[in-house]
Parts: structure tokens; C-alpha cells; sequence
């Protein structure tokens, strides 16, 4: 399916699936205003609602998805985005080296969505309980801590239980957290299991994890930065720290409905949130990092530090070591197909969160 060459007139409407707080009026007014284009917005909770939602090419309903890396290799194969133009994204040519074609959202050199945002998965925690920063997952993990937990209800946890298992018991061989054979699956998940009695409750919407923690309800969790700011913000005692054994992270991509009824107003969207200055808006409104090389001075004219906090100028041997999210696969990358693929996945977590 060839990408469209050109960008011809809006259509009127754009019709968005997305993570809630990514198309905020301070940057859709003027796009609406610049190009005609109105946005309608359904924001999802979880990757999985998403793929649902986009099921049949978005089903005539929806035209653009902001999906995270667990979804998009789902979106791909099962025909319900299309690949689109860089040429038509002028940024796209400032984009960070690594976000470019990450191997999430592109399959031999043919992109299917626009790289947008990221973020690292954070260990947030109450100062009054932890008033020196916990050094180690161990502490979601910890039955010092029963019922005074939270991480997200989301499959991919189980990566993060791998990536921990990773450093913690070496003899498992765990090398990619997305990649992992029967017997590393099966420990990550058998991991997952000893913990369910420690949380109070598993969070589907960021709101619900900082309810949560400004409640009292719990001391410490998986979270995002988003979390962290939004409860400092409020006044909350809570900080957040990337552990030792290192983070999973999210990376978000505008990804095109094969049946998009909008698509000029959809490629100039991902035009207009492709820019330094939307890009900078963005991250500071959500608290994640831009992937526009050109986004940093906006930031820093915003909010003076921030470029350097969101390690927005970080070098390209920073992203790895971050395991970004990826759609696990029976095939794993050595071609053999001893891995565990993600029905797998969903099926365990239903079986650890029960």
C-alpha cells in the first residue's frame, strides 16, 4: 500500500485515538485555526484498548492512533494502519537518529506512523516513606511493602519483571526483555505472581495512580513522568528515580488508519506536532521527551533546565539503555521461534491479576 505523495485540503474534522493530555488546546486551538481542521478525540487507557479501537482499519471512525510500542507491530500486521510519506513531515529530517526507524513502528525501511514522543518507566515513591531514594525494583517487589503497591494493569509489565530477572539472576540468560523463551517467561511471570499479593491496586489511567499515591493508599510504583509531575505540582512528597537495573521506556508513534476518511487533516497534523515548538509544548505539558532534535531551545525558552531533565540532547548511545516497548513475537531476532508472543502475554497477565 503506497503512502499518499502529496497533502491536499483539509477535510474539516481529524478524528484522533490517543493517550489522554496528547492533543491539549494550547496546541490543537492553533491547529485547528491554521489549517480548518477540527479534532475530535477518544483517548484510550491502555495499548490494548487502542488496537481494539483500530481493529478494521479504524473501521471508517478513526483516522490517526497515538500507539505506544507494544501496539504498533499488532497495528501493522493486522492491516489496520497504513505506511505513510517522511517526505511530507519536514522535521521529520531533525528527528533523533534512533527515531527514525526504530524497529517498532518500521519494517524493512517502509515507515508505518511518525515517531512523536518517549518516555523512561520510573520507580515513583513517597519521600516520608523512602526519604533516601530506593536504589532497586526489588523495592515493588518487596513484602516489607504488601498493599501499599501500585504498577500499571498492562501485559507489558511482564518485561519489566524480565528486565529485573535479568540483572538478579544472570543464569536465566535474559537478554531482551521482549524476547523470552518458556523458562524465562515462566519466571518472570511466576515473579509477577509472588507480587500480586503486595498491591493494592494495578492502575489502567495515570490519573488513578496519582489518586492513589495523593490518598496515602500507596508509598511506591511503576509510573511515568507525567505522574511525577502532575503530584509534585499538587504538592504531594513523592520523587521519582530509574532504579539500577536500568528501565523499560515507552515510545509513541502517530500511526495512519488504513480506512481514514481524513487523511490530509491527518498528515497535517503529524506535520504541525512534528515541530520544535509543538514538540517542546508537548513534553512539558506531559512530561515526556521530544524526538525533535530542534525541540530543546523551545523547551529551554519555556522552562529553563528542562532540555537536560528530559534528556531531550541526550547522544544516541543514551537509547541503549532504555528497552523500549516492543510487540513480543514467537519469532525471536536470532530467527528461531522459541519466543513467547504476546497472546501469550495477555493471557498470563489475566491469570496474575485475577
Amino acid at each position: 500500500m503506497a503512502p499518499q505523495t502529496s497533502i491536499g485540503p483539509g477535510e474539516g474534522q481529524l478524528n484522533l485515538v490517543l493517550w489522554d493530555g496528547y492533543a491539549d488546546k494550547s496546541w490543537v486551538d492553533p491547529f485547528t485555526a491554521t489549517t480548518g481542521c477540527k479534532v475530535n478525540q477518544k483517548p484510550a487507557g491502555s495499548s490494548d484498548e487502542m488496537v481494539s479501537l483500530m481493529k478494521d482499519g479504524g473501521a471508517g471512525q478513526w483516522d490517526m492512533v497515538s500507539a505506544s510500542g507494544d501496539a504498533d507491530l499488532r497495528l501493522i500486521y493486522g492491516g489496520d494502519v497504513k505506511p505513510m510519506n517522511t517526505s511530507l513531515i519536514p522535521d521529520f529530517a531533525n528527528f533523533q537518529t534512533y527515531f527514525k526507524a526504530p524497529g517498532y513502528n518500521t519494517i524493512n525501511g517502509i515507515h508505518y506512523g511518525i515517531s512523536l514522543q518517549w518516555g523512561p518507566n520510573t520507580l515513583l515513591y513517597s519521600t516520608k516513606k523512602f526519604p533516601n531514594a530506593p536504589t532497586s525494583w526489588s523495592t515493588i517487589y518487596d513484602p516489607a511493602n504488601k498493599g501499599l503497591l501500585t504498577v500499571p494493569d498492562n501485559p507489558i509489565q511482564i518485561a519489566d519483571a524480565a528486565l529485573y530477572l535479568s540483572k538478579t539472576q544472570p543464569n536465566l540468560g535474559i537478554k531482551d526483555p521482549y524476547e523470552l523463551t518458556q523458562k524465562q517467561f515462566d519466571a518472570s511471570v511466576a515473579l509477577l505472581k509472588q507480587q500480586r499479593p503486595l498491591i493494592k491496586k494495578y492502575w489502567a489511567l495515570a490519573t488513578d495512580e496519582i489518586t492513589l499515591f495523593q490518598n496515602g493508599d500507596v508509598v511506591a510504583g511503576a509510573a511515568w513522568p507525567f505522574q511525577t509531575i502532575q503530584l509534585k505540582a499538587a504538592g504531594a512528597a513523592v520523587a521519582e528515580t530509574i532504579p539500577i537495573e536500568g528501565a523499560t521506556g515507552w515510545a509513541d508513534t502517530w500511526m495512519l488508519a488504513t480506512k481514514a476518511t481524513h487523511p490530509n487533516c491527518a498528515y497535517l497534523w503529524t506535520k504541525w506536532v512534528s515541530t520544535p515548538k509543538v514538540q517542546a509544548m508537548q513534553a512539558l505539558s506531559f512530561g515526556e521527551t521530544p524526538v525533535n532534535t530542534k525541540a530543546c531551545a523551545e523547551m529551554e525558552a519555556l522552562s529553563a533546565g528542562s532540555c537536560a531533565q528530559y534528556h531531550a540532547d541526550a547522544p544516541g548511545s543514551y537509547f541503549n539503555t532504555i528497552k523500549f516497548w516492543t510487540t513480543p513475537t514467537a519469532t525471536c531476532d536470532d530467527g528461531s521461534n522459541n519466543c513467547i508472543p504476546y497472546a501469550q502475554w495477555q493471557a498470563a497477565w489475566t491469570t496474575i491479576t485475577a
